[in-house]
């Protein structure tokens, strides 16, 4: 099913754009045969690793496979929306309307390059994004407290060893008292990834590096990966949480597993037992993967969550589609009943669909802050 699904689009390629083109049966055969081949991008993953999720390939062909993939993808939705402007147009007239054989070179054309741009900017180092949120009942010595969030590093073939440095070295240099890696660090499994994950190991924050599983931590050995993680210098959270202290203030930070891991026969995200034994009145920062449960993280009285998962939804447009599996939240900052949700566009990205438009990947440095003294909450 999965395979069969990312072969629609190619379907409608051959169909609606090739076919109809002016070239000769042998060059739309030879033409065919290379988009059906790179529209099983997963297939050939799933062959070199067992796995859709790790494609063990060269990095420079899986940027190949992500451009060619993304292409189709997108040039699939552009014919499908030319058809349908081109319906229109036949019914306004009562006539049929051809395509123009200049209109389809250009819709091919303009995915290509849309393609190519999205994987550049995909695979390029992150940016920083600075925030600032006030956190109700923050304690006076936590006001500036700085945590870099870290999300959906993916590390892989195509997010490398190199790539991991260049991530540690510019979180490093960000000043950061915590922190927090929210989940799908790695695609593949410990021997696959041991170089890549190294430079992790480095990370450098005043109270420490906190860490918890995100659905692909699943798919390659959840206990083993967080033991690895554990041995990287790395907390693991495990529906449980730990006190920061600074000063006379506290803080618990809590951490849940991931909604998948039911799937795998592990323990699923407990919200009770991660918040069991917490104090009372201090504020409470979450971490968890996705952000689908926001709500009722809000109604355990939980101050902050920061998340993941969703990538942003890589594309403009296709982000809305990601938010409705997402309980609405796809990217940035929320306000759910009374709690604030600052969802991660991601540090990487999953390298079987590598692509970016609009939706750019994210270091994120978060500074907690004491709102108003007008809006604070008696404790």
């Amino acid at each position: 099913m999965f395979h069969l699904m990312f072969s629609l689009p190619c379907l409608v390629v051959l169909v609606r754009w090739l076919w109809p083109l002016p070239l000769s049966r042998r060059a739309k055969i030879a033409a065919a045969v290379v988009l059906v081949l790179a529209s099983q991008y997963h297939l050939w993953s799933r062959l070199s690793s067992g796995s859709v999720f790790s494609p063990e390939f060269p990095k420079a062909l899986v940027i190949l496979f992500n451009w060619a993939f993304g292409a189709i993808l997108l040039l699939a939705v552009f014919q499908l929306l030319l058809d349908l402007g081109t319906a229109i147009v036949a019914l306004a007239r009562r006539r049929r309307v051809r395509i123009a054989t200049r209109l389809r070179v250009a819709v091919g054309i303009a995915a290509m390059v849309l393609a190519a741009l999205g994987v550049m900017q995909a695979i390029k180092s992150p940016p920083l994004k600075d925030v600032q949120i006030e956190v109700h009942n923050l304690p006076h010595d936590f006001d500036g407290y700085r945590v870099v969030h870290l999300t959906d590093l993916h590390v892989s073939r195509l997010f490398d060893a190199p790539w991991t440095r260049k991530v540690v070295d510019d979180a490093n240099a960000l000043g950061a008292d915590l922190i927090v890696i929210t989940g799908d660090l790695i695609d593949g499994a410990v021997a696959q990834r041991e170089a890549d994950v190294a430079a992790l190991r480095d990370l450098r924050a005043a109270d420490g590096v906190w860490v918890i599983p995100g659905n692909h931590e699943y798919f390659f050995g959840h206990s083993e990966w967080m033991a690895y993680f554990a041995g990287l210098n790395m907390t693991p959270l495990d529906n449980s949480h730990a006190i920061i202290r600074r000063g006379a203030g506290q803080l618990v930070l809590a951490g849940v597993n991931d909604v998948s891991a039911a799937q795998s026969g592990a323990p699923g995200p407990d919200l009770d037992a991660a918040l069991r034994g917490a104090p009372a009145g201090v504020p409470v920062v979450l971490l968890d993967h996705q952000p689908r449960n926001a709500r009722f993280s809000a109604s355990r009285g939980v101050a902050l969550q920061l998340s993941g998962h969703t990538h942003g939804g890589m594309i403009v447009g296709l982000d809305r589609v990601v938010a409705r599996a997402n309980n609405g939240f796809v990217s940035g900052r929320y306000e759910v009943d009374g709690m604030t949700l600052y969802l991660n566009n991601g540090t990487a990205l999953w390298p079987g669909f590598a692509l970016r438009l609009g939706v750019p990947a994210e270091l994120t440095r978060i500074t907690l802050r004491r709102p108003p003294a007008s809006m604070l909450r008696p404790s």
